[in-house]
């Protein structure tokens, strides 16, 4: 048997979060870290939240990776996410802040002090 042609999967993605369409965490951003515990995934965890789980094997990945790796909206990981976290399965980092660019002076005087030197 073939899959589906036209793309889409079989299961809509609202589904694999039971019907939950907001999470609990509100802080869960794309790039927000995820580090998933080592070791087998624990029993009766749903089949979304397993892949999860697994995908994340003791690892680190961003929101947006795992949704990537697991074929599902940024939307319904942030969900599955932030219930794992509630669990204590998963544990949650803001993204890294973007590094600030030196002032342009300071460039400057860097750049005169490394041609002083020069000669």
């Amino acid at each position: 048997m073939t899959g589906r042609r036209s793309g889409r999967p079989l299961v809509p993605a609202y589904l694999s979060t039971g019907g939950v369409a907001r999470p609990s965490h509100t802080d869960l951003e794309r790039l927000s870290l995820l580090t998933g515990q080592a070791g087998p995934a624990p029993d009766g965890l749903p089949a979304a939240r397993h892949a999860l789980f697994e995908v994340l094997d003791g690892g680190t990945l961003t929101l947006v990776e795992a949704a990537a790796l697991l074929e599902l909206p940024v939307s319904a990981v942030r969900v599955l996410a932030a219930e794992l976290v509630d669990q204590g399965l998963v544990s949650l980092r803001a993204p890294v802040p973007a590094a600030a660019l030196p002032a342009p002076d300071l460039l400057k005087r860097v750049a005169d002090g490394l041609r002083a030197l020069k000669l």
